[in-house]
């Protein structure tokens, strides 16, 4: 009798568990909708050609394809190259993560949606990695965005809402933030701006491939080594660079990360980076938690590999 298993990279949970986990998301639901974000939901499939192209061709391998129904194995037979075989037998994959299909259903709502459109999603997503600790085929995401304001009040109140659930589970955490303009204005400063997508794909994968891997990947993407060597010289800013101006600036990591920053030879060079740290440092001023400067962290190396 062949032993009965799950697939690889996937979980049961037990009563106990869920119980556990119904009581964070409850927690987290609440803070959302104290603040007015609306509860969405998404298919678990999502048509192929929502999802590729917006992950990089590395995020594209790791989707899971869902083969058609019918006639496959004709069309199959009729492709003549990789792509084609794909298209053959595959229309739907499922979903990735939470932010594109709720790209999608806003486009597809766009019409009746009342703008700026808060929700929050907490959903399970799936992706074709190789299991390891920590590291899941299947796996819960909990998203909140908004749509149709610029307003970095949004930020201050993501951030805000995210200390207070924390506080509310009793849990001490680090809040990392960072500002995408600023690595806009780090890649217009070094003379990378044409490749921005490929500089953030890299520095997102530091924490699973380290300095060295990050330095290897921009090597391969075409970067020069003054480049790179720029780039991580700003990026992993060792405390010992950070310029102190006071007992404050001491006291708080983010305002010392902050004025490191304003001294830069990259803010001087780029309007960009310049708007960016004005922006991050608005965010923190406005922010509850700014006077937790230890529960709030600036990181330059946050980086998302997305387009």
């Amino acid at each position: 009798m062949n032993q009965v298993s799950i697939p690889k990279g996937t979980r049961d949970f037990s009563p106990e568990t869920v119980r556990k986990r119904n009581y964070i998301i409850n927690t987290i639901r609440q803070q959302f909708e104290l603040c007015g974000y609306q509860p969405l939901e998404t298919p678990a499939m999502e048509n192929i050609e929502t999802l590729t192209g917006k992950y990089g061709d590395e995020g594209d391998k790791l989707m899971f394809k869902v083969l058609n129904n019918g006639e496959i194995f004709e069309k199959a037979q009729a492709a003549t190259n990789n792509k084609e075989l794909i298209n053959a037998v595959s229309e739907k994959a499922l979903r990735y993560d939470l932010t594109i299909p709720f790209a999608r259903y806003v486009a597809m709502n766009r019409g009746t949606l009342a703008f700026p459109f808060k929700r929050y999603q907490i959903q399970p997503v799936w992706r074709a990695d190789r299991p390891q600790k920590g590291r899941f085929r299947e796996f819960y995401q909990c998203d909140a965005d908004v749509v149709g304001s610029n307003s970095l009040i949004n930020e201050v109140e993501l951030l805000n809402i995210y200390a207070e659930v924390f506080k509310n589970l009793g849990i001490d955490v680090e809040l990392r933030i960072n500002n995408r303009k600023i690595l806009a204005g780090l890649a217009e400063s070094i003379g990378v701006s044409d490749k921005m997508m490929d500089m953030t794909m890299a520095i997102d994968k530091i924490d699973k491939i380290g300095i060295d891997g990050v330095k290897k990947e921009l090597l391969e993407r075409g970067f020069s080594e003054t480049q790179i060597n720029s780039l991580v010289d700003f990026l992993f800013l060792s405390a010992d660079k950070i310029m102190y101006q006071g007992n404050a600036l001491k006291e708080n990591p983010a305002l010392s990360k902050l004025n490191f920053l304003k001294n830069s030879t990259s803010y001087n060079n780029s309007e960009v980076f310049k708007k960016g740290v004005t922006e991050l440092e608005e965010v923190l001023q406005k922010s509850s938690i700014i006077n937790h400067p230890s529960s709030i962290v600036i990181d330059t190396t946050l980086a998302r590999g997305l387009n």
